[in-house]
C-alpha cells in the first residue's frame, strides 16, 4: 500500500525538528535547564490551549477529565516526560549531546523490552540478537565511562515508558499534550514566580532575544509532536520506525562536529554496535511487516 506523501513530511519534519534540539536548548543560558524546562510546560500549555481553540476540540479536551483511568495513565505520562524533557536538557547543555543520542538509538530497543516484561509479548529470534548486540554496546560504554551511561538509559527508559502510557491512554496528540501540560504547567509556575521573587530567574532580565527564545519552547516543542501525531496517522509503523533514526542521528553529528565532544575508540565501538542492533532490528521488522501483509493478501485471496 502507497503511503501519503504528506506523512513522510510530517514523519521527516517531526524527526528532522527534534534532532535540532540540541542547537535550541544551549541558547537559553543563562537560564538554567530546571529554569528551561518549568518555562517549557507553561509555554507548551498556552500554545496548545490556542490549538484547542483553533480546531474546536474543547468538548473532547473536556470529556477527558471524567475518564479515570486515562486521566491516571496521563498524570503518570507527564512526570515521566518531565524526567525525560529534563534529563535531556541537562544532558546537551552540560556536553553530553551525543550521550543523549545514544538514549534515543537504544529507545527501540527498550521499548521492546518493555513489551515484554509489561506485556508479556514474545521477542522473534533477531529481535532477541538485536536486544543482546544492544545490552553489549551499554557494558562497553559502562567500563569506558567508568559508570553506566546514565542520561542515555534514563531517556531511553522514560521515552519507552512515556510511548506506552500515551498508547494506554488512547487519545489525540493536541488533547493528550494538552492534559499533560496542565498538570504540570501550575508546578512550573509557581517555581518560575519563586524563582524571580529570589532573584533567580532569567526571564525578562537577561534581554528580549533570552525572553523570546524561553517562551518559544512552548512552540518549538509542541510543532514536532503535533506533526508527529499527523505521520503517525498516515504511515505504517515500519516506516515510523525507520524516521525516528533521524532525530538521533543528526544529534550525534551536531555532537562530533559542532560541540566537538570528544570520543573514545570504545564509545565508537559502542556506537557501531548499537547501529548494527537497530539494522538488524529494522530489516526484521520489515521482513514481518512484509510477511503479515503477504498472509493477509493469501487468506483474503484464498
Amino acid at each position: 500500500m502507497k503511503e501519503p506523501r504528506s506523512g513522510l513530511v510530517m514523519g521527516t519534519g517531526a524527526y528532522f525538528l527534534w534532532g535540532l534540539f540540541p542547537l535550541y536548548w544551549p541558547l537559553l543560558a543563562p537560564a538554567s535547564s530546571v529554569e528551561a524546562l518549568a518555562h517549557r510546560f507553561v509555554w507548551s500549555l498556552a500554545f496548545v490551549l490556542l490549538q484547542l481553540g483553533i480546531t474546536r476540540r474543547w468538548r473532547r479536551f473536556r470529556d477527558l477529565w471524567s475518564d479515570t483511568r486515562r486521566v491516571r495513565f496521563l498524570a503518570l505520562a507527564s512526570v515521566v516526560i518531565a524526567v525525560n524533557w529534563g534529563v535531556f536538557i541537562w544532558g546537551v547543555t552540560h556536553e553530553r549531546v551525543i550521550e543523549t543520542s545514544l538514549g534515543y538509538f537504544i529507545n527501540p530497543l527498550v521499548t521492546v523490552m518493555l513489551g515484554v516484561f509489561v506485556l508479556g509479548e514474545n521477542l522473534r529470534r533477531w529481535q532477541w540478537a538485536a536486544v543482546g548486540v544492544g545490552a553489549v554496546a551499554v557494558v562497553i560504554l559502562t567500563m569506558d565511562y567508568g559508570r553506566p551511561p546514565w542520561i542515555a538509559l534514563v531517556l531511553a527508559g522514560s521515552f519507552a515508558g512515556y510511548g506506552f502510557l500515551k498508547k494506554q491512554a488512547r487519545l489525540g496528540a493536541v488533547e493528550s499534550l494538552g492534559a499533560e501540560t496542565l498538570m504540570l504547567a501550575p508546578v512550573a509556575l509557581a517555581f518560575l514566580v519563586w524563582l524571580d521573587a529570589t532573584g533567580r530567574g532569567t526571564f525578562g532580565h537577561a534581554g528580549t532575544a533570552n525572553a523570546l527564545l524561553l517562551a518559544g519552547t512552548g512552540v518549538v516543542t509542541a510543532i514536532p509532536l503535533l506533526l508527529f501525531g499527523g505521520a503517525a496517522t498516515r504511515l505504517s509503523l515500519t516506516t515510523l520506525g525507520i524516521l525516528q533514526y533521524l532525530g538521533p542521528a543528526l544529534q550525534f553529528v551536531f555532537g562530533l562536529v559542532i560541540f566537538h565532544e570528544p570520543i573514545s575508540t570504545a564509545a565508537w565501538a559502542s556506537f557501531v554496535l548499537v547501529w548494527a542492533a537497530l539494522a538488524i532490528f529494522t530489516v526484521d521488522g520489515v521482513r514481518n511487516h512484509r510477511r503479515i501483509l503477504r498472509q493477509t493478501a493469501e487468506s483474503f485471496a484464498a
